[in-house]
């Protein structure tokens, strides 16, 4: 299968971000953003040209994402794609382009920011919590004989099968989602836990 690649996009928030929403109710991010361009000199060192200034547009829960995220001045990259349309100014058709982002995100080379990890954290520490209840579980109804625990997997391997199917279904999010709550081990039984 051949690598799949799209159109990129880096520089800064030139504008403060506005996030409106379309007819159809979609949210829409919008922001001119600027690119800084250089010339390499033939002594090695770089002479900088004149700014350029693009428009940014996303769409659906990316754009509210991103409005919650990016201010003004904030460096960024984006990938997606260029859309040329026309549009009338004093009666004359006149062309523009716009990128359109699929994904958004800072740019780690020019931009310090702080990764919320609380959601992968709160996911590993409800599983372990459903790992521990299986085994305490399978403690108490251990089989009396070695032929009856051939014949039935034990409730900890169970659990641990259930934890590993959760992980691979996207289950455990939810579990995550629900496992810091009061009534979290409810909310774990209801969703197969």
């Amino acid at each position: 299968m051949p690598m799949h690649t799209q159109q990129s996009l880096s520089g800064f928030i030139a504008s403060e971000p506005q996030l409106t929403f379309t007819r159809t109710g979609e949210a829409r991010f919008y922001a001119t953003v600027g690119q800084e361009h250089y010339e390499r000199n033939q002594d090695g060192s770089f002479t900088q040209l004149d700014t350029t200034f693009h428009n940014l547009v996303i769409y659906r829960r990316s754009a509210e994402l991103a409005f919650e995220a990016f201010q003004k001045g904030d460096k960024f990259l984006a990938e997606g794609y260029v859309n040329t349309y026309e549009y009338e100014v004093d009666g004359q058709s006149v062309p523009g382009e716009e990128f359109i982002a699929k994904r958004l995100g800072h740019d780690v080379a020019r931009h310090h920011y702080t990764v919320d990890r609380t959601r992968r954290a709160q996911a590993a520490d409800a599983t372990q919590v459903v790992g521990q209840e299986a085994t305490a579980a399978a403690a108490t109804s251990a089989p009396a004989d070695a032929a009856a625990a051939d014949a039935e997997p034990a409730p900890a391997q169970q659990a641990e099968s259930q934890v590993g199917a959760a992980r691979r279904t996207g289950l455990g999010r939810r579990l995550a989602s629900v496992a810091g709550r009061p009534g979290g081990a409810a909310a774990r039984e209801s969703i197969g836990m």
